[in-house]
C-alpha cells in the first residue's frame, strides 16, 4: 500500500495540492493508481483544495491525529520548524504517510514541494 501525505498552508487550490501529488508521483516514479489514500494532519482536515484534489484522484482523506504524527515524525526525513511547531511533526507530509501505515510504514524519500503544498509517499512494502 502507498499513501501519499500532504502538507501545506491554509486556502491552497486543488490545482496546487494535484500539482505536489503530480511532482512527488514523478519523483519517486509512482503511478496515481498505485496510491490508495492521502494523509493530512487533522490540522487540515477541512481544506476544500485537499478534498477536491483526492476527489479528482478518487483517493480517501485520511485525518492523522497530532499524538500518531509526532509518533511518526521520529522517522521523517525533513525537518520544518513552523511544521513542528502547529502539527508536532517535523514534517507535516512525511509524518501523515507515515502514521497512516502504522510501524510497517517506510518514506520512499524525502517529501517534495510545490508552492505551498508538500507530498510524500510512503509505502509498506506491499506494492
Amino acid at each position: 500500500m502507498i499513501v501519499a501525505g500532504i502538507g501545506c498552508k491554509a486556502g491552497v487550490s486543488e490545482a496546487e495540492v494535484l500539482a505536489a501529488f503530480r511532482a512527488a508521483l514523478a519523483t519517486h516514479r509512482i503511478k496515481a493508481g498505485d496510491v490508495e489514500a492521502l494523509a493530512v494532519p487533522e490540522q487540515k482536515s477541512a481544506e476544500p483544495g485537499i478534498h477536491a484534489a483526492a476527489q479528482a484522484w478518487g483517493q480517501l482523506v485520511l485525518v492523522i491525529g497530532r499524538a500518531d504524527l509526532a509518533r511518526a515524525g521520529e522517522k521523517t526525513l525533513t525537518r520544518s520548524d513552523r511544521s513542528l511547531e502547529v502539527t508536532g511533526a517535523p514534517s507535516a507530509s512525511e509524518a501523515a504517510a507515515l502514521a497512516a501505515l502504522g510501524t510497517r510504514g517506510k518514506l520512499l524519500g524525502p517529501r517534495v514541494a510545490v508552492g505551498p503544498v508538500t507530498c510524500a509517499l510512503a509505502s509498506d512494502g506491499v506494492f
